[in-house]
């Protein structure tokens, strides 16, 4: 609906700016603006298209205002956001104007004329938010009764939260972008959907996310069940639930610790390598023939995917300094037949830097796993942090590796991280 009332707006006003353009040239010309003193009146909103009186609309609907004496109004707000004014679209009796595009701060559903001496007309008039966004959640896996944060736009007059085969009975609007609220038992794989007064929506993220499982370190929803490589974890790497302090997420995790890597290389206590064979069908292919991986690249490219995976880092082992290198390796610069790492330090090898301590100088993720992405688009860097020269493209999605080493400088430490669920997936 809004896109025709934008089409026939459009061609009104193409229209009437032909017909100015004829006209202004004319002395005679009995329809120019002239502003005028005194107040305006409103007698009643409609639709610019159409003879249907409203007391609310959407974001960046055009409206016309009718009353009187409309040629004295020189401002126009909806709440406290200001409208754009346009005198060509100005007669005595009418006004169209857009409503503003932009969230107002202090909401008193009213809209105000004013004159150009300040003095203002009010009416009941109420703006209505796009349909919501759901663009993120704080862990994808979290179990029955944990709480969670999702994240988006336009939270407002929320109505319902929902999962997959379970409705949200309790939920917390933190503000228009945050709602919180305990995972309801039942509740199967697949988006989140958020209900508003203007509609609902669905996130692109999915709860329980199995599509494109690279990694789950126990091989039971569709990922491999460790690496391959010198360091592939199969050295202890693995933990399983109860072997330590803090809850597993739903089995066996990648367990990375022990040693500063501020200090040295750590290669054998902070690094997890995927160095697959150039032969497509053996048991460790090139992640990028991976049907579901082959898919979404064709669909989606480079920039419309990102990388995810759970994380814990327990509040008492902070990392405060070096960055998780995260890297992607084309099977011209490492394979199963001629395993190497030298990779890992080459400049001309792009990758992403992990590096959530850097703004406050220590990060934990307060004794609970969250989910973690790093768009595709970010692979652009050296290892210390510099514009990589190279392009990032799909040919670097073969094999995979992180590491905790060098990127940028921080504070000696002794993290723990334990990480699970590696998968690629559409933003």
């Amino acid at each position: 609906m809004k896109s025709t009332i934008k089409h026939i707006i459009g061609i009104v006003g193409a229209v009437i700016l032909a017909g100015s353009s004829v006209s202004c040239d004319r002395y005679d010309y009995p329809d120019r603006f002239r502003a005028t003193e005194g107040l305006p009146t409103i007698d009643y909103v409609r639709y610019a298209d159409r003879d249907v009186f409203i007391d609310q609309a959407f974001m960046d609907e055009i409206l016309c205002i009718v009353g009187t004496n409309l040629t004295s109004v020189h401002d126009i707000y909806f709440n406290d956001q200001k409208a754009i004014i346009n005198t060509s679209y100005i007669t005595d009796k009418t006004l169209v104007v857009s409503v503003p595009s932009t969230q107002a701060t202090e909401v008193t559903n009213k809209l105000y004329l004013l004159n150009k001496d300040g003095q203002s007309v009010d009416y009941d008039f109420k703006v209505l938010p796009p349909v919501p966004k759901v663009l993120s959640m704080s862990n994808e896996w979290a179990v029955p009764g944990e709480e969670v944060t999702i994240t988006g736009k336009y939270f407002m007059d929320v109505q319902s939260v929902s999962l997959p085969g379970a409705e949200v009975t309790d939920f917390t609007v933190n503000d228009s972008e945050n709602i919180t609220f305990k995972v309801p038992e039942g509740a199967t794989p697949g988006p989140v959907s958020v209900t508003t007064a203007s509609g609902s929506a669905n996130s692109t993220f999915q709860y329980l996310d199995q599509r494109n499982m690279l990694f789950d370190f126990d091989g039971l929803r569709g990922g491999f069940a460790i690496g391959n490589g010198w360091r592939a974890p199969a050295n202890g790497h693995l933990h399983n639930p109860g072997d330590d302090a803090f809850p597993a997420l739903d089995g066996t995790y990648l367990w990375l610790g022990v040693t500063d890597p501020t200090s040295n290389w750590a290669e054998d206590e902070y690094s997890f390598d995927y160095w697959n064979s150039e032969d497509p069908s053996s048991s460790i292919p090139p992640l990028r023939t991976l049907p579901a991986f082959s898919a979404y690249i064709n669909k989606f490219g480079i920039g419309g995917l990102c990388l995810k995976f759970e994380c814990y880092i327990p509040s008492s082992n902070p990392w405060t300094g070096a960055s998780m290198q995260l890297m992607f390796s084309s099977s011209a610069v490492v394979s199963n037949d001629n395993m190497n790492n030298t990779y890992f330090s080459e400049e001309s090898v792009p990758r992403a830097l992990w590096t959530p301590w850097q703004a406050t100088g220590s990060y934990d993720t307060g004794d609970r796993w969250l989910t973690i992405s790093v768009p595709l688009s970010e692979f652009t860097m050296t290892p210390d942090g510099r514009a990589c020269a190279t392009k990032f493209d799909a040919s670097w999605l073969d094999g995979f590796a992180l590491f905790v080493w060098n990127g940028f400088s921080g504070t000696a430490c002794e993290p723990i991280i334990a990480i699970d669920h590696i998968r690629v997936v559409p933003m």
